[in-house]
């Protein structure tokens, strides 16, 4: 269910087929996203979630399966 609305979240923003983000799509090098574009989304699974994620995590968030872990061990 995470997995399904981050890969939404992440087609809508980067202009992506769903079906080509996996577990292993690296947001940076295969989503094309910029440092602004990370910020941006990360705001969009904050409030989608209801979760904050630090600024010291999100260099730990490389991958859309990284993300969906995180998510996952910090929702309410």
């Amino acid at each position: 269910m995470v997995l399904e609305k981050v890969k939404s979240i992440l087609s809508e923003q980067f202009d992506a087929e769903e079906d080509t983000i996996t577990p292993e799509t690296n947001i940076q090098d295969d989503l094309g996203a910029d440092s602004l574009d990370v910020v941006d989304l990360l705001m969009s699974i904050e409030d989608e979630f209801d979760i904050e994620i630090p600024d010291d995590q999100v260099e730990n968030l490389k991958t859309v399966g990284e993300l969906v872990k995180y998510i996952e061990e910090h929702q309410k």
